[in-house]
């Protein structure tokens, strides 16, 4: 099989050529050590960026995910995510072993909650019942569609959680996209939040990287956590550098995934038999009326176009770096002979 577009994920891309003459040349040092000056120069650009006082770089989004729930709960305590969210559904159960933790998952559309379906769910006070902690934003959101939390939704649930006395995580895996999308900066999206997570190896092209935002306050406890995870490198710069010129060069460059996507969809809408969801950013998901997602997506890679399934009933394709306009075509033309 001759795979001529994938479409399965956005941690599909490679680092581009620039990026990788980047990460040649970055000054390394030992990162575990606190001696990496590319590391370093990093985490104060995207603390700066996020409008924290301190950045972590991690090795994954994961990572970065699941250090911010250990600093946030513990055994007995109860974390708010949406059913879709990352933390609940792809981190291996994470949150039970790192912050011993239990998921209360809210079932609201396209993976975004309100202050009242927060409300709903604090508990109260009693033994009887798990310790209400921290709520989990994802945004955008990639269960939800590749949406992006309106600001007064999330600025809402910030609100709410500064006044409750709850942690606000924000996973920003693609935090980016959002911000493109809204035209605002990340750190109006991140505002509010305790601890915010970006990831640099989907849409911004990293070969692996992320980074976790907190206040000063949690910076010790998060690097020891880091340390036990087995976090901690050494030549780190090597991968900072790359992010540092995804920074530069791979922001803006988001709009047209989020252009390519909704051109994609348009061709979608086209098929008999598709039934396509509404596109905010870089992610299109769709469902066939006539074939199983099994049997979509075996008949798009037999014409070279990769895309995932998403459940019993839902496919998923998303767009990246990697993807040119005749990419899209050539995906269309797969996906209707896979239907059809």
């Amino acid at each position: 099989m001759d795979l001529k577009v994938d479409l399965v994920s956005d941690t599909a891309t490679r680092p581009t050529d620039a990026m990788k003459r980047a990460m040649m040349s970055a000054p390394l040092g030992d990162e575990q050590k606190g001696e990496d000056p590319t590391v370093r120069a990093f985490e104060e650009r995207m603390a700066a960026l996020l409008g924290t006082e301190r950045a972590l770089f991690v090795p994954s989004a994961t990572m970065g995910n699941q250090i911010a729930l250990a600093l946030h709960a513990q055994a007995g305590d109860e974390v708010v995510c949406h059913r879709t969210a990352h933390v609940l559904n792809h981190e291996g159960a994470g949150a039970a072993m790192t912050a011993r933790a239990q998921l209360c998952p809210l079932d609201t559309p396209r993976g975004i909650f309100t202050v009242d379906d927060v409300r709903r769910v604090i508990r109260a006070d009693d033994p009887h019942y798990p310790r209400t902690r921290c709520v989990v934003v994802e945004n955008t959101s990639n269960g939800g569609g590749g949406s992006v939390w309106p600001l007064p939704t999330y600025d809402a649930v910030a609100e709410n959680c500064r006044v409750s006395g709850l942690a606000l995580h924000l996973d920003g895996a693609r935090l980016f996209h959002a911000s493109v999308a809204l035209g605002v900066p990340v750190a109006r999206l991140a505002r509010g939040a305790t601890t915010v997570q970006v990831c640099f190896s989907k849409g911004l092209g990293c070969a692996f990287g992320a980074v976790l935002a907190l206040p000063s306050s949690l910076w010790p406890r998060a690097r020891r956590l880091k340390q036990a995870l087995g976090g901690c490198l050494r030549q780190a710069g090597i991968a900072a550098g790359g992010m540092l010129y995804a920074l530069d060069h791979h922001v803006e460059r988001l709009a047209d995934d989020h252009r390519r996507a909704r051109a994609l969809a348009g061709g979608l809408a086209g098929i008999a038999g598709l039934e396509v969801e509404p596109v905010e950013t870089n992610l299109v998901y769709f469902s066939s009326t006539r074939r199983s997602p099994r049997e979509v997506v075996d008949g798009a890679l037999a014409s070279g176009v990769r895309v995932a399934a998403a459940g019993p009933a839902r496919l998923r394709a998303c767009l990246h770096l990697d993807v040119d306009d005749a990419g899209v075509e050539l995906a269309v033309r797969a996906l209707e002979r896979a239907c059809t």
